[in-house]
């Protein structure tokens, strides 16, 4: 059982005594975790422990998950230095063998698409494809250490790749196809992939977008390369002839079908190269190792989102977010992964909420922004059943990330959607391919709030000082080594790059760049990007402070708050989007400075608010307040291929009106 909750304020859900002793959490908690030392029986015990004794707790995830591995460590952690810990040294595993434990005809993978037939396949069929693929790698003189790349769509063709380069203990990395030819080529060019993996083209919002052309001039301009294949995504067996080095699909693999075989490699050997942003410049490669990956993946979807075999998980995502790669891992725990490729919103905004019903999910993935969409458009999900019947009957997890998780859209979950679901809003990063703060079916769900601190995760909130700080905003920072931290950056041999991303700020601390605040309650609550955070007068205010109240208008569509140079100081401007058929005029920018001025203080309250057609956001939801105080001070962004719509920019330069009191 958990702590005493008395004295909380009332939540808006709470687990049932049924569920959270039938969790994986709680099977750890009384059983996995006491035979590693750990002696309490509370969930701030469990916490506690988990993050004093990091040998005791993550030797504990690795039976709890039963790693799969030819070879045990010597010791479980090395040393606690941030950067340099080693993990598990000794031991040998790979990171596919993992996923694929399964060899039977349960269903392993659902994929959805606009435009094509539903397609599944079973553990067994899975397996079979996956080894098709790898010896068609290997024939290809692909080997431990060769990168291979993905410019694809989430299909089942991206996880079978990935499975296929990463069994032979190659370094799988991804791009969605929605990504231009500059764009790819910051990523994939610096990384040089042996072989490409892509697909003829994509569809989204109904549109299609061939990349026959685009991969033409690709093969041509990425060092290295050595094999296009290519699989057939919008059309029947397209015309390859014009695309150098390419060879379809079914022809790569036509050779003989060998028995699936793994490599078994160090813990820490590369699997994934994931991109930061790049919106200030060319996208740093992150390293990311495969046993920390999969012992952090482990760790997250078997007990905080209590993920198990008869689970149906979706979580809308491209293959160019680490949320893919999230999503995929759920396979070590013998789910179905449910794949979905293609616009949210087409051909309307009910579209995922009917393939939760229509599929059985139990857990939803999402984003934060697409929630708020939801909420904005009035939808109903749960009345999107059969005749107006109840629906997502099976629904018993929402996940969501990208952005903070506004306290209204709490409120619309559990009105709107289901009333017995726990909603874990998830936050971490591409930096550490997993999250700080998460859910936990062991505990309530507080408005506005992230459930817990994840286990192992030693997270705090700092003040400029370097104190912890409880009841107010600080840095997230993490004081304690973990085992997803990046193995290195590609093409920074002295790892200098590395530490100046996250231990310039407080030397031996992971410092990760979110501005947060750990509650009474020992939620968590971010308040935005820590750089983004704005200044007027020194006192430093989060933008999603301002975006909570400012988006529950329903004149406001979306918004974007920067800080302005103004006069020696820092002004608040405020841009936003307005709903359909509405004009921002003085009776309105009124409400919305009052509503500011009553529901945070008059500080948050903007100088200037600017109506723009649109707000510029990343390809993984995040709204770019850097860019744009970029381009409102007359410097452009570095990388503008980084951003899902970079036009939005150009609304932002030469506002006349900034220019004046």
């Amino acid at each position: 059982m958990p702590g005493d909750f008395s004295t909380m304020p009332q939540p808006l859900w709470s687990p049932s005594e049924e569920r959270r002793a039938g969790s994986r959490m709680h099977a750890f908690l009384t059983g996995t975790a006491r035979r590693h030392g750990f002696i309490g029986s509370t969930w701030p015990e469990l916490y506690r422990w988990s993050v004093e004794d990091l040998e005791g707790f993550w030797g504990a995830v690795w039976d709890a998950a039963e790693i799969v591995h030819s070879r045990p460590c010597e010791k479980v952690l090395d040393q606690l230095a941030m950067p340099g810990a080693v993990w598990m040294k000794g031991a040998r595993l790979n990171f596919a063998a993992n996923l694929l434990r399964r060899r039977d005809d349960r269903t392993a993978l659902v994929s959805l698409c606009e435009h094509r037939p539903r397609r599944t396949l079973t553990y067994r069929e899975l397996s079979r494809e996956v080894a098709r693929f790898r010896g068609a790698l290997a024939r290809a003189g692909v080997r431990a250490g060769d990168r291979v790349a993905g410019y694809v769509p989430n299909a089942p063709e991206a996880v079978i790749a990935m499975l296929a380069a990463t069994s032979l203990g190659a370094i799988w990395s991804s791009s969605s196809p929605d990504f231009g030819l500059s764009g790819v080529l910051d990523r994939f060019g610096q990384i040089q992939p042996k072989v490409l993996v892509a697909a003829d083209g994509y569809l989204y919002n109904g549109k299609r977008f061939p990349r026959l052309d685009l991969l033409a001039d690709l093969s041509g301009r990425l060092p290295g390369l050595e094999r296009v294949v290519v699989f057939d995504f919008l059309d029947a067996r397209p015309d390859l002839s014009r695309v150098p080095k390419a060879v379809a699909w079914e022809e790569f693999v036509s050779g003989p079908a060998p028995e699936l075989a793994f490599e078994e490699l160090p813990f820490d050997h590369p699997v994934y190269i994931l991109f930061s942003s790049g919106t200030t410049g060319v996208p740093k490669c992150i390293v990311h190792g495969a046993g920390g990956t999969l012992l952090q993946h482990a760790k997250e979807l078997l007990l905080h989102v209590d993920l198990g075999p008869d689970d149906r998980i979706v979580y809308f995502t491209t293959c160019g977010w680490m949320m893919w790669n999230w999503l995929v891992s759920g396979l070590i725990a013998g789910a179905t992964i449910v794949l979905y490729d293609g616009s949210p919103a087409y051909p309307d905004l009910g579209r995922l909420w009917r393939m939760a019903d229509e599929e059985g999910l139990t857990i939803f993935g999402t984003s934060a922004k697409f929630l708020g969409i939801c909420r904005n458009q009035g939808l109903e999900p749960r009345r999107t059943g059969p005749l107006g019947t109840e629906s997502l009957a099976s629904l018993r997890t929402i996940l969501s990330t990208g952005s903070p998780l506004l306290p209204e859209d709490f409120d619309w979950v559990y009105s709107r959607v289901k009333e017995d679901v726990l909603l874990g809003s998830i936050s971490g990063g591409t930096d550490l391919i997993s999250c700080f703060v998460l859910a936990n079916p062991l505990l309530p769900v507080h408005r506005g709030q992230i459930q817990c601190r994840g286990l192992g995760m030693a997270v705090e909130a700092w003040d400029e000082s370097g104190r912890p700080v409880r009841g107010r905003k600080g840095e997230l920072v993490c004081t304690r080594p973990f085992p997803s931290m990046p193995v290195r950056f590609w093409n920074d041999p002295d790892g200098s790059k590395y530490r100046k991303a996250y231990f310039s700020a407080f030397p031996g601390v992971w410092t990760h760049g979110d501005w947060i605040e750990i509650t009474p309650e020992d939620g968590v609550v971010i308040y935005g990007r820590s750089d983004a955070t704005l200044n007027p007068g020194g006192v430093r205010i989060g933008t999603a402070e301002i975006y909570r109240l400012v988006e529950t208008l329903p004149e406001i569509a979306d918004s974007l708050a920067i800080g302005q140079s103004w006069q020696g100081d820092t002004r608040i401007v405020l841009f936003v989007v307005l709903a359909a058929g509405r004009q921002l005029d003085e009776d309105l920018a009124g409400r919305i400075k009052k509503r500011i001025r009553e529901g945070a203080s008059p500080r948050h309250v903007p100088a200037k608010i600017v109506a723009v057609p649109a707000i510029p956001y990343t390809r993984s939801g995040k709204k770019v307040e850097m860019a744009v105080a970029d381009v409102v001070h007359g410097v452009e962004p570095a990388n503008k291929e980084a951003l899902a719509n970079p036009e939005a920019l150009d609304a932002f330069r030469n506002v006349e009106d900034l220019s004046r009191p």
